[in-house]
């Protein structure tokens, strides 16, 4: 028998403040058509009064938890994917850890950026694989929209805020690709990138800074790299494309999603696609996705997903997982 984690509640929140692309309309040189055009994005999520990275993360955790009958008491570590944590520390999983009303367990944060979920996800599968935490609730949740220059319109309208949870459980398999759970996955990172995409400030620096990014750059090493690591990926796991039922790609921006797809020779009707309504919203996008996906009644049990991301770093990775 092999160890597998397996999804059995999936969960998400959004901050009920919507920003239309409308919005940025005379504020800075863009408006709704050009944003369209560019990323596909139609709207966004902002958070507004007393919401934070944790508030939000901690909302799509209960939202996980009731979906798989399970209480925090329940859960044996929590891993939060951000880079806008509320505080430099401590973590704002063990700020989750105290609002859930766990007392037991242990909580951490993983930067990988826009990759933080992906790379969440493989840690949790090794917690489980080796034994050391039978239930894992797995979280990404960002608040880009504190981090964003509001004169720069190559960034300001491709960000929004929320987050995304999934509860994993060890369960046993038969090691064949049949299996329920994460099958394989895939990490890679190249720090030569780092001015691709980054935040121009930082606690050594005393500065917050704002989000920078060369998008035509990104975009070159994107579609490569994410059809690059998603097929490394079902190698491991042992399935091609034709096996995929879903593709759930980090959300930023539709054009890469469409490259992506077609260099995996996959329909873009195997792709869930979430970017229009929610912009990009870092390591929250791939949770929000698989969650919105789930109440839409397009991921069902027994489906077989490749998800895949690539962030600042360059940060970039897949994961193979049986729904």
């Amino acid at each position: 028998m092999t160890l597998r984690a397996v999804v059995i509640g999936a969960g998400h929140y959004l901050p009920e403040r919507v920003v239309e692309n409308a919005e940025f309309e005379g504020k800075i040189d863009t408006d709704d058509a050009w944003i369209r055009s560019r990323s596909g994005i139609e709207r966004r999520h902002f958070v507004s009064g007393d919401e934070t990275t944790s508030t939000m993360a901690t909302a799509a955790a209960l939202a996980a938890l009731k979906q798989a009958d399970k209480t925090p008491a329940d859960v044996d570590a929590i891993i939060l994917a951000t880079s806008t944590a509320d505080l430099t520390f401590p973590s704002a999983a063990t700020m989750v850890q105290a609002q859930l009303g766990m007392e037991t367990g242990f909580a951490f944060d993983v930067q990988a950026v826009c990759a933080g979920f992906i790379f969440a996800l493989s840690n949790a599968n090794a917690l489980i694989v080796s034994g050391q935490a039978k239930r894992v609730l797995v979280i990404g949740a960002e608040t880009f929209s504190k981090i964003m220059d509001w004169t720069d319109r190559s960034t300001s309208v491709l960000f929004g805020d929320g987050a995304g949870a999934l509860l994993l459980e060890a369960q046993e398999g038969n090691g064949t690709p049949q299996d329920r759970g994460i099958l394989s996955t895939d990490l890679n990172s190249d720090g030569r990138y780092r001015d691709l995409l980054y935040v121009d400030g930082g606690v050594s620096t005393g500065t917050t800074g704002y989000l920078r990014m060369q998008g035509n750059q990104v975009f070159r090493h994107a579609v490569e790299k994410l059809a690059s690591t998603a097929t490394t990926a079902m190698e491991r796991a042992g399935v091609t494309a034709d096996d995929i039922d879903w593709v759930v790609p980090h959300q930023a921006n539709i054009r890469i999603i469409q490259g992506t797809a077609k260099k995996l020779n996959l329909s873009m009707d195997q792709v869930v696609v979430t970017v229009q309504d929610h912009g990009n919203t870092s390591a929250a996008s791939i949770p929000l996705a698989l969650s919105v996906g789930q109440e839409r009644g397009q991921i069902k049990n027994g489906d077989l997903l490749v998800t895949e991301a690539i962030g600042g770093g360059l940060a970039w990775g897949a994961v193979v997982i049986r729904w």
